[in-house]
């Protein structure tokens, strides 16, 4: 008999450093992600969500130094500027209503004060209002909301008939006529303390029925799942299944309708200051600017056009940023 031709071999064993790059192959192929993990990767595929978050995270920083940043530029809000205004017909000289490099966006006419030190302090104001006033429509939204679901029955009758209530009723309206008869001192605040207090409480107190029937629709659905009922079977009480089974799965769509409801709140606020019952002079607001502006939106359209733009690339920011929270919370989202 002849040889074969060639002699069976053994096969060589994997090295040491490949059975190291299997296993962490394998490592990575069944390591879990967290909800969170999953809804920033999401969120970062979303150039507009991120373009929008970053502008948010500038305000507020710009509205947090906005002292530090006017001294910088050696400017103070409420400083008048008198040699810089026309006497004849009370603008600003120069062109684009006096932007220069001490001015950076310009100064007001009559009284000439810096445009840019106003808007930074104006932004304060905006996001002061827009966000605790959206904290106030959330805290009671939630808990009025969670229970209304969970209860059922004559809560839930009650507390929808209240959320119908307030969301027909007329908001501006109430806080003009509630600004008008407040004291100078409340509580002891003091003029626009006193406004931006009333305005934050109202607007807050108006804004909860909104995210209330989310929470509420939402606790409708969740309380007849497998893990409430098996809470139940166990024995949990109401307080545990409401605050450890429920809540935690309702913080993606509350996330969601805060960053929606704040832009609104910004919107609002600028809307009372401009009808002049929000924030007083001195005090610096983008919508009571707005307001001053409107005199002299043919002589210098410069003094309307910069705040009404920051209003607007505020609120964008928002909305894009909102959005991309949407989508990056939303489990049946296909981005």
């Amino acid at each position: 008999m002849t040889a074969p031709l060639h002699e069976p071999t053994a096969e060589a064993a994997p090295s040491a450093a490949e059975e190291a790059a299997v296993g962490s192959a394998d490592a990575k192929a069944v390591q879990g992600r967290s909800l969170g993990r999953i809804a920033w990767e999401r969120l970062k595929r979303d150039k507009l969500a991120l373009t929008g978050g970053v502008v948010v995270l500038l305000l507020i920083v710009i509205a947090l130094l906005a002292p530090v940043i006017t001294n910088l530029v050696g400017q103070d809000p409420d400083a008048y500027h008198e040699n810089l205004i026309d006497p004849l017909f009370g603008t600003p000289t120069g062109s684009l209503g006096g932007i220069s490099g001490d001015h950076l966006l310009g100064v007001e006419p009559v009284n000439g004060r810096d445009i840019f030190a106003r808007i930074l302090y104006g932004a304060r104001i905006s996001l002061l209002v827009g966000f605790l006033s959206a904290i106030v429509a959330v805290v009671l939204g939630t808990v009025l909301g969670i229970l209304a679901g969970f209860f059922g029955g004559w809560v839930d009758s009650a507390i929808s008939r209240v959320m119908d209530g307030l969301l027909a009723f007329p908001q501006l309206l109430f806080i003009i006529a509630l600004v008008s008869v407040m004291p100078n001192e409340l509580l002891g605040l003091t003029g626009t303390g006193v406004r931006v207090f009333v305005m934050i409480l109202v607007i807050g107190f108006f804004g909860w029925p909104y995210i209330g029937r989310v929470v509420r629709g939402q606790t409708l659905s969740l309380r007849e799942r497998e893990y409430v009922e098996a809470a139940r079977s166990l024995g949990a009480g109401r307080l545990y299944i409401l605050f450890k089974e429920l809540l935690p799965n309702l913080v993606a769509p509350i996330i969601v309708y805060t960053t929606m409801m704040i832009p609104t709140n910004i919107l609002t606020e600028a809307a009372l200051s401009f009808l002049g019952v929000g924030v007083k002079p001195p005090t610096s607001s983008w919508g009571q600017m707005l307001s001053t502006a409107i005199d002299y939106y043919d002589s210098d359209p410069m003094f309307m056009v910069v705040p009404g733009v920051a209003i607007f690339i505020t609120v964008l920011a928002f909305n894009l940023f909102g959005d991309g929270v949407r989508d990056a919370l939303d489990p049946k989202g296909a981005r």
